[in-house]
């Protein structure tokens, strides 16, 4: 089995910035994609930014320029680095990596993040 842990989320005023960050721990034998996703008080859960095999990255439109994605391979950590924080950043921030725990041929299986809570005052 995966586990992901997530850490970084609190409490910080407009324009501040914050790191969010994603370990994955388990038998892990390969990651091919990972993600952050966030789900504001009321709403549906939304992707903030994804990282596909290491060679596309996507942005939602109301975070492009100010928030950055990026990954280590080799610690299976994935990173979110949020500027310029606004007050309609407030959500629960959930990281999402899908990784393999077989064989080549196996199947691949998203795993979630227990969410972390990232509040901006305004």
């Amino acid at each position: 089995q995966v586990e992901l842990v997530e850490s970084g989320g609190g409490l910080v005023q407009a324009g501040g910035s914050l790191k969010l960050s994603c370990t994955a721990f388990g038998s892990i034998k390969g990651i091919s994609s990972v993600g952050w996703y966030r789900q504001p008080p009321g709403n549906q859960r939304e992707l903030v930014a994804s990282i596909i095999r290491d060679e596309h990255i996507t942005y939602a439109e109301s975070v492009k320029g100010r928030f950055t994605i990026s990954r280590d391979n080799a610690k299976n950590v994935v990173y979110l680095q949020m500027n310029s924080l606004k007050p309609e950043d407030t959500a629960v921030y959930y990281c999402k990596q899908r990784a393999r725990t077989g064989p080549a041929w196996g199947s691949w299986d998203d795993y979630w993040g227990q969410g972390t809570q990232v509040t901006v005052s305004s």
